[in-house]
């Protein structure tokens, strides 16, 4: 979709559809809704008095301006009560209002950033109304191939202001929701592919197309280099399946030579039968979204150098599939980490943390200022907080509070679950230095804790995307399937750390 900026009044452009927002249980128009409602003789207004639209959250009503205004359509959609309004609620309004505009096989919107008073800078309210329309829009269609001519697309979304210094900060944010949003789609697309045409050596091409052109250096390790280096964690799970692992590595230089590298690591599991310890076949499907964590990664270093952000990141991806086989590794082996630290195997569909271990350890060559680890790693996280919430565990106070107020602009919910030495005492193992299980209870925890083991002492959080990685119902502007979670998350994390060269 084409992004336009420019000046301009809403109740002159000529467009399909002119977008304005109503809080709920208002009397009175605000902003460019009271300007539209003025210019076409009462028409919004009318339907409110009439008990039509009530304004409440993404309630959405289309008027017909019969030539009272050069655009076609007044799509008004509601904001709920003025006390609840956020960019979360503005970003999911928009979304529903393109949603509502594309139903009707209109290609086209227009919009103003006139929403009356509200307590929201300039820049936050345009990538939250910009990450909503194309968030919200966003369709999964490679593999439909029956009635392909039905499938409706929006090409063009139009933002307007009447004065130049406004158009100019708008344009800016416009653009770097652009490319989050872009960063986001890319994951969704590649974490919604099955499983046959996204395997590892799919993943690191995926990377490796991510990376050209935008200042990343991608290398991609394979099989002998993988055993060569040690990682023999990621190497013992990938055994039972003919798809041989990769460990891929992104580098991106934006900051000084002598600036520290933060480094991501997701987990790139590109299917999961649990190998030996095989999962019930009930949404076994769903497991070619066991990258996600993966997806997150790549996706936000490309968003990184797309932005010019000036720091240091590196993006770490082991990536393998886990099945059962004849040369699968079995419940009671016992593998040597790329730390040397040695795994005693519980369960082998406790993979995730093995192939998540060393590259851990891998992140501290880079001897990094921070780790973060995305991982879909624990159906326990999910019993404990839902499909909504992302499970966030680490050992550094100040990066855990940068990532909640990340969270909070982004509206990728987070929440704390304890590490304490407690549970340090379920993953000790009997014949190695520790298990890769520790049971049922606490289970999110436990997984946390056996990663904390790897981390080689820098400051470490790690987020359980498990819940929110694939959504079985749709949100505003998250469609039914992959949602992309942690890459906003990454990328809002990476903005508010480091704005223009300056730790804030």
């Amino acid at each position: 979709m084409k992004i336009n900026v420019r000046k301009g009044k809403l109740t002159e452009v000529t467009t399909e559809a002119a977008v304005v927002t109503h809080f709920e249980g208002e009397a009175g128009l605000g902003g460019a809704a009271a300007k539209l409602n003025e210019k076409c003789g009462g028409f919004i207004s009318e339907i409110i008095s009439q008990g039509d639209f009530t304004g409440r959250l993404h309630q959405i009503s289309v008027i017909y301006s019969h030539g009272c205004l050069p655009a076609k359509r007044l799509v008004v959609v509601g904001l709920g009560k003025r006390v609840d309004f956020s960019p979360e609620r503005l970003r999911g309004a928009f979304s529903k209002a393109a949603q509502q505009i594309r139903s009707l096989n209109v290609s086209e919107l227009a919009t103003s950033l006139d929403f009356g008073s509200i307590d929201l800078a300039l820049d936050r309210a345009t990538e939250a109304v910009v990450e909503g329309v194309l968030l919200g829009l966003y369709q999964y269609t490679p593999f439909k191939t029956i009635d392909r001519e039905s499938i409706r697309e929006m090409s063009e979304f139009t933002i307007l202001d009447g004065e130049e210094s406004a158009v100019k900060a708008i344009r800016n944010a416009a653009k770097t929701a652009e490319i989050v949003s872009e960063a986001v789609l890319f994951a969704r697309d590649i974490v919604s592919a099955p499983a046959n045409e996204m395997t590892p050596t799919d993943l690191a091409n995926e990377a490796k197309a991510s990376a050209k052109g935008r200042n990343i250096q991608c290398r991609v390790f394979d099989t002998e280099e993988i055993k060569e280096l040690g990682m023999n964690a990621l190497l013992g799970v990938s055994l039972g399946s003919e798809q041989p692992p990769r460990f891929i590595v992104l580098e991106y230089r934006g900051g000084k030579k002598s600036s520290p590298f933060i480094a991501l690591v997701g987990k790139g599991i590109t299917f999961d039968s649990g190998g030996i310890s095989i999962k019930p076949s009930e949404k076994m499907d769903q497991m070619k979204t066991d990258m996600a964590g993966g997806a997150a990664v790549i996706a936000a270093v490309r968003a990184a150098a797309e932005l010019g952000l000036p720091m240091n990141l590196v993006g770490l991806v082991p990536a393998t599939e886990n099945l059962p086989g004849g040369k699968a590794y079995k419940p009671g082996d016992i593998l040597k980490s790329l730390s040397g630290q040695t795994i005693e195997i519980v369960t082998t569909d406790a993979e995730g943390r093995l192939i998540l271990a060393d590259a851990l350890t891998y992140a501290g060559r880079y001897k990094p200022a921070a780790i973060i680890d995305l991982a879909t790693l624990t159906g326990a996280c999910i019993v404990a907080l839902g499909d909504h919430v992302i499970g966030m565990m680490g050992t550094d106070d100040e990066l855990k509070q940068e990532i909640r107020e990340a969270a909070a602009v982004t509206g990728e919910k987070v929440w704390e679950l304890p590490l304490w030495e407690e549970y340090d005492e379920l993953i000790k193992g009997d014949a190695a230095d520790f298990k890769n299980s520790g049971g049922r209870a606490g289970g999110a925890i436990t997984a946390g804790a056996f990663l904390s083991k790897f981390t080689g002492g820098y400051p470490w959080v790690h987020l359980d995307i498990a819940g929110p990685a694939w959504l079985t119902k749709e949100k505003p502007y998250i469609p039914k399937g992959a949602s992309g979670v942690g890459v906003r998350l990454l990328v809002r994390f990476l903005r508010n750390r480091y704005r223009e060269g300056k730790r804030r």
